[in-house]
């Protein structure tokens, strides 16, 4: 034990059960640096590190440099008195909110005692902490992935762009949203109004959503036909390979319904979200116009020449009447050309060589009844 000031000198608990953290949605406080955050964290944790970017990375120098114990001293120095009292009381008032959570540093150690022994000082409470850390619960989230991937069936959900794949999803308890998980619908017109995850927060999410599936008792998944990237993030190679070998059930809907489906989901529902960014409809607007002009530069090479400037000018016909009149319908045209020039030829081409997995091409009530009643081998 030490005794320097501010440092533990009793023991405090810790939370070794990683698996319960995630499936009852426990409340994380994460007490590292802001740049430790960023690039990876869990859902339901909030950062309020013990010591911020600058401080850490002089701590971790003279660590290097001189060892543990004067990179503690000089971490006494760079924290003042001031600071740690503001840092104390923000943690009182997150373990006020939330007394069932729990905190966490890098590995558990050092920095997680020292949290915990602040609160002991300005609230008396003992805190618990997680054993290992965030490096466990990353590594307790890694290897979930693939173990689920091995152990639970998976039934692959196709179909062309616009027939309302992810609308089947949400109607099955059984499903993975890897595009939701994304934010993004994993093609050039995917993006969405706000940033992606970064991967690791992408597979951190993913990882939770496996395990309450399988906490859940399901005797299969239900995912997306996807590759392997959906825009920026990857789906881990286990999950990935287990969905190359699934069977496919492959949704058919008729050419006007997808149009219908395809201007609601990558037109409104994007300029909604815009909007709710925002809140201002010409400035929702002007964010949507950038949008849709930038994911169809992404596919001029593949259009064509020809084919590019008319779904240009098609754009810009339906924007302006959108913009005017807030009328949908001259988006139509713009649609058919990309369903039908450009993604219905690359999917046909990408379904070609899975036709052997495929065990059912129906509506989606001939889908949605396969799915239900569907009995794993």
């Amino acid at each position: 034990m030490r005794d320097l000031e501010g440092l533990p000198t009793e023991e405090h608990p810790q939370i070794d059960d990683l698996a319960s953290l995630f499936l009852n949605d426990i409340p994380m406080l994460d007490v590292r640096a802001p740049i430790e955050f960023e690039q990876g964290a869990f859902p339901n944790t909030i950062n309020i590190p013990l010591m911020v970017d600058a401080e850490r990375e002089a701590v971790g120098i003279e660590y290097k440099e001189q060892g543990q114990d004067a990179a503690i001293e000089l971490g006494a120095q760079l924290v003042t008195e001031d600071n740690r009292n503001l840092r104390k009381k923000a943690w009182a008032a997150f373990f006020k909110k939330h007394p069932q959570g729990v905190l966490y540093c890098f590995r558990g150690g050092l920095r997680s005692q020292i949290s915990q022994q602040w609160v002991v000082d300005e609230t008396g409470i003992q805190y618990p902490r997680v054993k290992g850390g965030y490096k466990a619960l990353r590594r307790f989230l890694i290897d979930s992935i693939d173990r689920i991937a091995a152990e639970i069936p998976i039934v692959i959900l196709g179909g062309r762009t616009g027939s309302g794949k992810t609308r089947v999803l949400k109607q099955l308890d059984n499903s993975i949203d890897l595009e939701g998980l994304a934010n993004h619908r994993g093609s050039a017109f995917g993006p969405t109004a706000t940033p992606q995850p970064t991967q690791i927060n992408f597979e951190n999410a993913l990882a939770i959503e496996l395990l309450k599936q399988e906490k859940t008792g399901s005797q299969f998944l239900v995912i997306e036909d996807e590759g392997r990237n959906v825009g920026s993030v990857g789906v881990p190679q286990s999950l990935h390979e287990a969905m190359q070998q699934a069977p496919i059930v492959k949704l058919e809907v008729p050419d006007s319904e997808r149009n219908r489906i395809s201007v609601q989901e990558y037109v409104l529902d994007i300029y909604q979200q815009f909007y709710e960014l925002c809140h201002n409809e010409d400035e929702a607007f002007e964010q949507l116009s950038i949008h849709l002009n930038n994911s169809l530069d992404k596919i001029q090479k593949r259009l064509g020449g020809e084919r590019f400037q008319q779904a240009h000018s098609q754009m810009n016909k339906a924007l302006a009447t959108f913009k005017n009149t807030q009328a949908l319908d001259e988006f139509k045209p713009l649609v058919n050309t990309l369903l039908f020039d450009y993604y219905d030829p690359m999917y046909d081409y990408q379904i070609s060589k899975k036709l052997d997995r495929i065990v059912l091409s129906g509506s989606q009530q001939e889908v949605m009844a396969y799915l239900k009643s569907y009995k794993p081998n």
